[in-house]
């Protein structure tokens, strides 16, 4: 498997699918704080799916470095919002790790973009 600017591409829109259909289901739920959780995973989960697609943007004008943060973003929306999915549907109640670390992971990507953005307009 290659790991390129279309996979990478693919990925996000598969990623933004799936969180508007969890965010769909949010309003089927009667559990308040469920209903929550799976809405603040889903607004995560889209907005890191979005983030992909302006990591190929970045590519597209310069920074290849920004290839790196596709994998950090939706990685860390998988864990973090798989986390709070898990928990709205009861299935975990554990430790609060995979929500920090798929935090540290999304912010790492952030990171990784401000880096990159330094081979703009060289």
């Amino acid at each position: 498997m290659v790991w390129n600017r279309r996979l990478w591409m693919r990925l996000g829109v598969i990623n933004a699918l799936c969180s508007v259909i969890i965010a769909l289901l949010a309003f089927r739920l009667e559990d308040s704080l469920a209903a929550g959780l799976l809405r603040l995973g889903s607004g995560f989960q889209f907005m890191h799916s979005m983030s992909t697609f302006a990591c190929a943007t970045f590519m597209n004008i310069g920074a290849t470095r920004a290839r790196h943060a596709p994998a950090l973003f939706l990685t860390g929306s998988a864990m973090f919002s798989g986390s709070l999915y898990a928990q709205a549907s009861g299935l975990w109640n554990g430790n609060d790790l995979p929500l920090g670390l798929g935090a540290g992971l999304m912010a790492g990507g952030w990171g990784v973009l401000f880096v990159a953005a330094s081979d703009i307009d060289r």
